[in-house]
């Protein structure tokens, strides 16, 4: 491509409020600086833990429910515990496949049964989880890197105009300026907006057939969470040394890795 050629830069201006996932900051420094890089291991503690306490929960609630089903039926609960815990069994299997897909670095499942499925839903319940306990943003991160990980298995390939990058307004301008290098390079599109039902606008609008998207690992699992299942997406946490919503920086090189894995 020709030097000088600028990136399509799709921007739109809103207010600069705080993103509703990070409501209740009190305006202290970050943790680390913002950084919350974690192991993809963490991830999967978590989750465990996460399924443990689901399956006690169900368990609980069938045990006091038990007496009113025998009441209903004197075999009805012979088969709810059954289903529960064939269900259980289950589950713990693809967990069990899950993690060994993510160590052998093989797709062991199809991505419907996979970081396009089931796995969006326990991201999500086990960031729930996580966050009564303060470690929210280290567990997300790596929940993001086993999804990332199991979505490059696919080695998919789309064309320029097919792909489409998503930033948050709150990049430092050397970042910024960073991103729409790389963007400039591969002649791709770069969307901005502060909120992700704006992200989710431009997707809808634009169509395109596959998405490497930037932001905090709060917005991000939410972001896979309601998108990744309808397109398959990449997605790159940031480092927030300001705290969150300001001047926000990101691994250009992964980035670019990323762009150049879709589109070359």
């Amino acid at each position: 491509m020709a030097d000088g050629r600028r990136p399509q830069l799709i921007h739109i201006d809103v207010d600069r409020r705080l993103g509703h996932e990070w409501d209740e900051w009190d305006g202290k420094p970050l943790p680390n600086h913002g950084n919350y890089d974690s192991s993809p291991a963490l991830f999967f503690a978590w989750s465990a833990m996460t399924l443990v306490v689901a399956l006690s929960i169900s368990a609980i609630v069938l045990f006091l429910l038990t007496p009113r089903l025998a009441d209903a039926h004197h075999s009805i609960p012979d088969v709810a515990w059954g289903v529960l815990l064939a269900g259980g069994a289950i589950i713990w299997l693809w967990w069990g496949v899950l993690l060994l897909s993510h160590e052998l670095r093989r797709p062991l499942l199809p991505e419907w049964l996979a970081e396009r499925g089931p796995f969006l839903r326990l991201m999500r319940l086990t960031s729930r989880i996580a966050d009564q306990f303060g470690r929210r943003d280290w567990v997300e991160n790596a929940a993001v890197k086993v999804y990332n990980a199991l979505a490059m298995m696919r080695q998919r390939k789309v064309g320029q105009g097919e792909l489409l990058v998503l930033i948050p307004r709150c990049l430092s301008k050397e970042t910024l300026d960073g991103v729409l290098g790389v963007a400039a390079r591969y002649e791709v599109p770069v969307f901005v907006a502060t909120r992700g039902q704006l992200a989710r606008r431009v997707i809808r609008e634009r169509r395109p057939r596959a998405v490497v998207a930037v932001a905090c690992e709060r917005d991000m699992v939410s972001g896979l969470h309601d998108v990744a299942g309808k397109i398959p997406v990449l997605g790159l946490t940031m480092t927030l040394p300001s705290g969150p919503c300001k001047d926000a920086s990101i691994d250009l090189g992964q980035l670019e890795k990323w762009v150049r894995s879709y589109v070359v």
